[in-house]
């Protein structure tokens, strides 16, 4: 696992609290996680998340998730975890828009945590988020405390290649996007079975560089002004953006940084 000491779960709620999360928003969409959708419908797809499921986020943001998943496998209901009250905010009112208020509820929380009842969910989900969380172990294993026996904990997340970071390369990527450290492919799939999982899938989902590629030119095409707005009108903080996600689509294509898919049930 491939760390960076200096990043702290304040450093974290100042991204989300602020305009860098409002930009990661405007290329993302609501579904602030690489393949949006299709995403979420390939993991929902891969855990056998069915109707009449109750589940809990962990990590959950604005909360698009939950929404996703009882618009489209109508679960019965969600909890969402998550450290950062704007964000926690956002998504309440999100689900009110929506008319799923009374399906979701929102805990602000340390995910490790998250003072939720042992082995009451059918399923733990998570997007692209678990790289935030700086105790990876302890994570894995407060998944597996709230989910079932025989439940799923379903999770996508930023990991390590297998060409693996260079010391210099890693405090650049940690660093731009105020991540604690990362894990890797192999390293969850450790970690998971450690806690007396049976791991179903872990695997890359091979979307990484083209997606980098596809947020970069939405801001070189179409999203240029809204993204200077949320800058405060900086084109010099708007080209360093631009140079730091080259970087990151660079990184993808050597094989040193994915998105990870993982499924594992609990024995």
């Amino acid at each position: 696992m491939t760390g960076n000491s200096t990043i702290s779960i304040e450093d974290v709620r100042a991204v989300y609290d602020g305009a860098e999360g409002d930009l990661w928003e405007l290329i993302m969409g609501h579904q602030i996680h690489i393949g949006g959708f299709k995403s979420s419908m390939d993991l929902a797809e891969q855990a056998g998340i069915t109707e009449g499921q109750r589940g809990v986020d962990l990590c959950c943001c604005n909360g698009a998730g939950m929404r996703f998943l009882a618009h489209f496998r109508n679960v019965a209901s969600m909890v969402g975890v998550d450290t950062t009250q704007t964000v926690i905010e956002r998504g309440k009112d999100r689900c009110a828009e929506e008319g799923l208020a009374d399906r979701m509820e929102f805990v602000q929380a340390d995910v490790c945590e998250s003072g939720l009842p042992d082995g009451n969910a059918d399923f733990v989900w998570g997007e692209d988020a678990w790289c935030y969380v700086v105790d990876k172990p302890k994570l894995i294993a407060e998944a597996v405390r709230i989910t079932k026996p025989g439940g799923v904990i379903a999770f996508t997340d930023w990991v390590e290649g297998p060409a693996g970071l260079s010391e210099e390369e890693a405090a650049r990527f940690l660093g731009f996007m105020k991540f604690p450290n990362v894990q890797s492919i192999p390293g969850y799939k450790n970690l998971l079975t450690e806690q007396g999982c049976e791991v179903v899938i872990a695997q890359d989902t091979e979307r990484f560089a083209s997606y980098v590629d596809l947020y970069m030119e939405m801001i070189d095409k179409q999203f240029t002004y809204d993204a200077l707005r949320i800058l405060n009108f900086d084109l010099g903080m708007l080209e360093a953006v631009g140079g730091e996600m080259a970087f990151l689509g660079e990184l993808a294509k050597a094989g040193k940084i994915a998105q990870g898919c993982f499924v594992a049930r609990k024995n």
